[in-house]
């Protein structure tokens, strides 16, 4: 079951997946007031790579669809929102974690890390608790890299909720994340779930992040290639391709129906 919260404001369609129209502060500020409000949510953190998986998925569409909030984690889809005209900035799943765990410490929510391999998570704990020497960790699991029996899923449901946490934070990867938080909805007690993908791997410095340059300028995914070009050639190969044909589409559309709409407000001549 969900709360009533469960929504980050105006939403546009990006190729089938309702994105939230935010930037990172608007982000943050609705996160804290869930935090407040003690309901349940989960949080899709989506750029196209999460995009395309849902356009050939439809259950995995309807999980991003269904969730509280949708960030535009990409520079392309940061770009294609405001070629529609609404208002956007990019929502980083590091950044994202960074900005909450700075909240976090000062105010004492209490943070879950569930995902990743156990040194990684380890890491991870212990580089924000010395940043942030008033962080609340309440707990780390690290799942095998496997289905889990329902057993075992109970088990880590009864941890997690045993731990009190404010935010659970979920680094599984796409689409596994976002499966693993709409599966759990309503099981899990937190206010709020996460999914953030690498950011494990980045934040505990396990993986180098693209510079700063190369993030802006949307070229973030050829950094990503260039470190993993065996895990991640194929994903790519279709992702940038796809993602930009099918962008250019889109907004060939909406000027289209702009066009219709001015002519249909043109007066007409006798």
């Amino acid at each position: 079951m969900t709360s009533s919260h469960a929504s980050a404001g105006e939403r546009a369609d990006i190729l089938g997946v309702q994105v939230s129209c935010i930037d990172l502060d608007d982000a943050a500020g609705v996160l804290e007031r869930w935090i407040r409000e003690r309901g349940r949510s989960y949080v899709c953190v989506t750029g196209a790579h999460g995009i395309m998986e849902s356009r050939g998925d439809e259950d995995l569409r309807r999980i991003h669809n269904e969730a509280g909030m949708v960030t535009p984690d990409g520079m392309p889809v940061v770009w294609l929102l405001r070629l529609l005209g609404r208002r956007a900035g990019r929502v980083y799943g590091p950044d994202l974690m960074r900005r909450l765990t700075e909240i976090s410490a000062r105010h004492g929510y209490r943070q879950f890390y569930y995902g990743g391999e156990e040194h990684v998570v380890e890491q991870l704990r212990s580089t924000l608790e010395r940043a942030h020497p008033r962080l609340v960790v309440a707990g780390t699991l690290s799942p095998p890299f496997r289905a889990l029996t329902p057993e075992e899923d109970d088990a880590v449901v009864e941890a997690i909720n045993a731990a009190r946490p404010d935010i659970v934070w979920v680094g599984l990867s796409t689409p596994k994340q976002e499966r693993w938080m709409a599966g759990h909805r309503g099981r899990i007690e937190a206010p709020i779930m996460i999914g953030v993908g690498a950011a494990f791997d980045f934040l505990a410095g396990a993986k180098e992040q693209a510079p700063g340059w190369m993030q802006r300028s949307g070229l973030e995914w050829l950094f990503r290639l260039w470190s993993e070009p065996r895990r991640l050639w194929r994903r790519y190969a279709y992702i940038v391709p796809g993602f930009a044909c099918l962008a250019i589409g889109r907004l060939a559309q909406e000027a289209f129906l702009s066009l219709g709409h001015a002519v249909q407000r043109q007066p007409s001549g006798r």
